[in-house]
């Protein structure tokens, strides 16, 4: 039993098949598990979620420090429940609709379905009165769910992305229900102040809920009981000292050197980093540099643009489609402008592990953050 437990859709480990058959576990990359490892580690808690392959869920194990308790999905639960809701559904609506949002009841059944599980894996392993922190939007019916289960908890609920207007969140037929769940928490954590403003009128507008400031009435206390939920603003992080130690290392500092030097030593390179995502302006980026490259403000040899795409939801065909016009647009581009032994664009679709971040971080002289839509950019706090 743990007295504080971290909820999320991924375990911040993915498994990887090594050339003698052996599966082990590495780190995942993404800002949530940056942000909460050194939390996690300093607590002694526990991390519940998914192990990101479909199947039932492996025995809880230990990792970096960690432990962690797996959660299964099954295939149809993979394709209506990730893909499905959480990808296509709440991602661009959350998003102020940069992509069309798709709504089918059996991908809401299976959102339900599934959030269930996550929270009865809590309730099994979770101390009493222990602390639980839920987290993001494909977890959002678990708080409440929770209440029911285990009154005892001190729960909390934090939204890494943008929750949206009314008029947005509006088109969810389940709009209701969402509200309802995440006010079994004690605590809505946000981004940025509109975000609380929109969640706060969507209490009002779908739920018929009662807000003074910043409480919400909820009537899911002890033998329905009323209670005070709070909404409240707290911009995510990162480990900075860390980070500003690690870009200090001898070992990181000659490899930045070794990047400047692979990449022809130009005057100016320029870097993006991003999960390959619809929302982050990938495509933009590339456009706005193709026309510096047309009208000869910059170009190789002297200057030089590594776009690193981490692989992101592949299972999304949205995600596929991106990947495809990224990699044309790249293509297109280093035809047109690239010389011999300088291409005009680096495009890396891989992920990195951290002292390899650091390095890019430091060999470059430009960074670009161009999301559409994003709820807060851990890159750009990296990067400075």
């Amino acid at each position: 039993m743990h007295d504080f437990v971290v909820v999320a859709n991924r375990l911040p480990v993915d498994q990887v098949e090594e050339p003698d058959g052996r599966a082990t576990w590495r780190p995942s990359p993404g800002g949530l598990v940056a942000a909460l490892e050194p939390v996690m580690r300093a607590s002694d808690g526990a991390w519940v979620g998914w192990s990101g392959s479909p199947g039932p869920a492996p025995a809880p194990f230990d990792a970096d420090g960690m432990r962690l308790l797996p959660v299964g999905l099954s295939e149809d639960e993979v394709a209506s429940y990730y893909a499905g809701f959480s990808n296509a559904t709440l991602w661009p609506l959350y998003h102020d609709v940069i992509a069309r949002p798709v709504f089918h009841r059996q991908w809401w059944r299976a959102y339900q379905q599934v959030n269930g599980r996550f929270a009865e894996t809590v309730a099994a392993h979770a101390a009493q009165g222990a602390t639980v922190w839920v987290h993001d939007y494909q977890l959002q019916l678990v708080p409440a769910l929770l209440r029911a289960a285990r009154p005892d908890l001190r729960i909390g609920f934090f939204n890494h992305i943008p929750f949206p207007g009314f008029e947005i969140f509006a088109q969810l037929p389940w709009r209701r229900e969402i509200v309802e769940g995440l006010l079994g928490a004690d605590l809505v954590g946000f981004q940025r102040q509109q975000d609380v403003t929109n969640f706060l009128r969507a209490c009002r507008r779908a739920a018929g809920r009662t807000t003074r400031g910043a409480s919400v009435t909820a009537d899911n206390g002890p033998e329905g009981s009323r209670r005070a939920v709070r909404a409240g603003v707290f911009p995510i992080s990162i480990d900075f000292a860390g980070l500003e130690d690690l870009a200090r290392s001898d070992a990181v500092r000659a490899r930045a050197k070794e990047i400047r030097v692979a990449l022809g030593d130009p005057e100016t390179v320029l870097l993006g980093v991003d999960r390959l995502d619809y929302t982050k302006g990938i495509l933009h980026r590339l456009k706005a540099y193709d026309e510096l490259l047309a009208g000869h403000r910059l170009g190789p040899p002297s200057a030089s643009l590594v776009q690193v795409a981490s692989p992101s939801r592949e299972r999304v065909e949205q995600y596929q489609v991106l990947r495809e016009e990224v990699e044309t647009t790249v293509g297109r581009i280093n035809g047109e402008h690239a010389l011999l032994g300088h291409p005009a664009v680096h495009y890396l679709h891989h992920s990195y592990p951290r002292d390899e971040m650091a390095a890019l971080y430091l060999a470059s002289d430009v960074m670009l953050v161009t999301s559409l839509r994003d709820g807060m950019n851990l890159v750009a706090k990296e990067y400075v």
